[in-house]
């Protein structure tokens, strides 16, 4: 909607844009760190319903720019606090998804589900169990990646 001026006709408000080498340049300066998705976390997260893999989506993109979404919180029962989990309620359900920042520039995905228990806020035991393997995946990869 444009706002009104006192005489109550409305007046268009001059757009800011952009420049193409400002952006490019911030990219260049600020570089993404890169996201790995082990076993089918990225399959998974693609059944999720779309206001989900958005918010999801977004909360990678800012881990990606070395920061933490609001909705991200440290998955306890793994050490120094880089295995991190998003959590976002959508219509009744929880979904979830993990990954650590354990490996300098890189982001690994590891397990993205949808809470099925009813009780309780913690994390089932199978997707702990899940998870600790996905880990353990992420490690052999980066340390291959380093030879």
């Amino acid at each position: 909607m444009s706002p009104r001026s006192r005489s109550g006709t409305s007046r268009k408000l001059p757009l800011t844009r952009y420049s193409e080498i400002t952006i490019l340049r911030w990219v260049a300066e600020y570089p993404l760190k890169r996201v790995v998705w082990t076993g089918s976390s990225r399959r998974d997260l693609r059944e999720f319903p779309d206001g989900v893999q958005d918010h999801i989506g977004y909360a990678l993109y800012v881990a990606q720019q070395g920061g933490q979404h609001r909705d991200a919180k440290t998955l306890r029962g793994f050490g120094s606090g880089d295995v991190v989990e998003i959590i976002k309620d959508f219509r009744g359900d929880t979904f979830r998804a993990v990954y650590t920042v354990r490996f300098g520039d890189t982001i690994y995905v590891l397990h993205a589900f949808q809470k099925k228990s009813k009780t309780g806020r913690e994390t089932p035991r199978r997707d702990i169990e899940l998870i600790n393997r996905r880990l353990r995946e992420a490690v052999q990869i980066a340390k291959q990646e380093k030879l």
